[in-house]
């Protein structure tokens, strides 16, 4: 993991997610004042507020998830073409998801196959991987890595 200079390497939420088309406007604001933040489209309450305007319907994300269909499409296009930017610059063995949606089975079959469309390779080997020790081992990561950022 690299700190980075400013300590916010990682922070690939608060992107804007990559090519939005006419099915991703208008761009949802985000918490921290910007729009079309990656967070916006790729997070639990995302994918609710995004089947909402979608079919008018109020669900969760476990729900949706559950019973597939269009909103969980649209989520898996969203994620693959975000995670392509991620490979593109970084070009991973394996991208690990993390957060409540890293539960979705389905994403690491499905993502990799629509990567392709964004990734500039002909060929992808990064593999997309569930998380080891549950749903929020990034703040778990976070914590054991805070003593070593604090060292002089």
């Amino acid at each position: 993991m690299l700190p980075g200079a400013n300590a916010i390497a990682g922070e690939w939420g608060h992107n804007p997610l990559p090519l939005p088309g006419p099915e991703d406007l208008p761009l949802p604001p985000c918490y921290c004042g910007r729009s079309g933040c990656i967070e916006t489209y790729l997070s639990g309450p995302g994918l609710s507020r995004d089947h909402k305007a979608l079919t008018g319907e109020d669900r969760s994300a476990e729900e949706i998830a559950s019973s597939g269909g269009q909103s969980l499409l649209r989520y898996i296009e969203r994620l693959a073409r975000a995670l392509a930017g991620v490979i593109n610059v970084l070009d991973p063995d394996v991208i690990v998801l993390g957060g409540g949606m890293s539960n979705v089975e389905s994403l690491y079959a499905e993502v990799p196959r629509w990567w392709g469309k964004t990734v500039f390779s002909d060929h992808v080997a990064t593999r997309l991987a569930r998380n080891a020790h549950g749903d929020s081992s990034g703040v778990r990561g976070a914590a054991w890595l805070w003593d070593e950022l604090r060292k002089p």
